[in-house]
């Protein structure tokens, strides 16, 4: 459990000059809050829904979760001082089976999620000072859903994702500064599936897996900087998403897929960002999106894979980076669609080993310092089909496969 340390007050003192030292010290321990952190799950955790729903005339609408461990919390003004240790041994699930038939006139619309350990923090004109923690494994994090057979009418549309990830860790701050240490460990298995069997989908219907073994988001704005070191290990034994959109007759469907080893995505607005990123993947990388539909207005497939990526962007004037990238896990990405008749299909499969990307405001007199190492060991692979049977007004599709990719650049805010 999260534990706030005393403050104590300086007891009464006869000389005036003492007073005012404790108070002022007493003011500061006041503006200061301390959180020491140290959770540990060793069952599984299981989440599931069933849904038997027959011509609903409103949203059908579900959300299923389930996190091993878990932290969060904010603060505004003064500091917080934040240590954390959370390990999760057992097994994560979140699975969702919805049977729909008849007209399903409302929406659907439905979240499962399924995370090993999760770290929230927050500082609103406050210093954020962190020094933590994850572990996951060896064990699964697994999350699905499934639309069953085939006979689904969809007649308000369908948004429906599916999220598994084994560590998480997401700060948000403004007028604040954020510094310490993010360590994440996964030996886990992260698998994200995503199933849907229907027969009519007049409205828009999308559908999306994702999974990642490791995953830091950093987002700070309104003079606010940066100063961190983020080290993640994915090593168990696949990470993988997979997504199955079908129907027999759709106007807007679209099928995607995203599957990472590691993930530090970092965003940081009026001050400077110094970032040490350190990543190692030895995970094997499968990322499939398949779309099919025999009558189509427009279809989308699309699907990406990473080793490891990492993306700093600050939208002031120094931003300095030390990336290092190791991937010696193997990255397949299939992307496919199939149909008869239709009009638009959009297909597209994009693989990389290692991935980073930085960026400064050139309005602001924009520096960057870059250290970068990256090392790819793995069979990079990105495949995509398309097989129109009948007739088709268009087609795009597109399959990239990169070893390593860097990009820095210096640009204006919103470019």
């Amino acid at each position: 459990m999260a534990r706030l340390a005393p403050i104590r007050l300086a007891g009464t003192l006869a000389a005036t000059a003492l007073c005012v030292v404790a108070a002022t010290e007493a003011s500061a321990q006041q503006d200061r809050s301390i959180v020491l952190n140290q959770q540990l799950q060793l069952g599984d955790v299981i989440a599931g829904q069933t849904l038997n729903v027959e011509g609903a005339t409103g949203e059908v609408g579900v959300n299923v979760a389930a996190q091993g461990v878990t932290l969060s919390g904010t603060v505004e003004n003064g500091e917080l001082e934040l240590s954390s240790q959370q390990t999760m041994r057992g097994n994560t699930s979140a699975t969702t089976t919805m049977t729909l038939t008849g007209d399903t006139q409302g929406p659907v619309n439905a979240t499962t999620q399924a995370r090993g350990t999760y770290l929230g923090a927050g500082a609103y004109g406050a210093d954020l000072s962190i020094d933590a923690t994850q572990t996951v494994g060896p064990s699964e994090v697994t999350a699905s859903s499934t639309i069953t057979g085939s006979s689904a009418r969809l007649i308000g549309g369908a948004s429906v994702g599916v999220t598994a990830i084994a560590n998480t860790t997401s700060l948000g701050a403004s007028g604040s500064r954020v510094e310490g240490t993010v360590i994440q460990n996964s030996a886990a298995g992260v698998r994200a599936s995503n199933f849907a069997g229907t027969q009519y989908i007049p409205e828009t219907g999308e559908f999306i897996s994702q999974s990642a073994g490791n995953v830091v988001t950093v987002n700070s704005g309104l003079a606010s900087s940066q100063d961190l070191t983020i080290r993640q290990r994915q090593s168990g034994d696949q990470v993988t998403a997979s997504t199955s959109a079908n129907s027999g007759n759709a106007w807007d469907l679209a099928g995607r897929a995203r599957a990472t080893g590691n993930q530090a995505l970092l965003y940081n607005q009026g001050g400077s960002a110094v970032v040490t990123t350190d990543q190692s993947n030895l995970s094997q990388i499968q990322t499939a999106s398949r779309v099919t539909s025999y009558d189509f207005g427009a279809a989308t497939s699309n699907a990406y894979g990473t080793g490891n990526e990492v993306s700093i962007g600050n939208n002031d004037r120094y931003l300095e980076i030390d990336n290092s990238q190791v991937n010696s896990g193997g990255v397949e990405v299939s992307s496919t669609f199939e149909g008869a008749y239709g009009y638009d299909a959009y297909v597209a499969a994009e693989a990389v080993g290692n991935s980073v990307t930085g960026y400064a405001c050139s309005q602001c007199d924009g520096q960057m310092d870059v250290t970068n190492s990256q090392t790819n060991s793995g069979t990079v692979s990105a495949t995509a089909a398309t097989t129109v049977r009948g007739s088709g007004r268009s087609v795009a599709t597109g399959a990239n496969a990169i070893g390593n990719s860097a990009t820095f650049y210096v640009s204006r805010p919103g470019t």
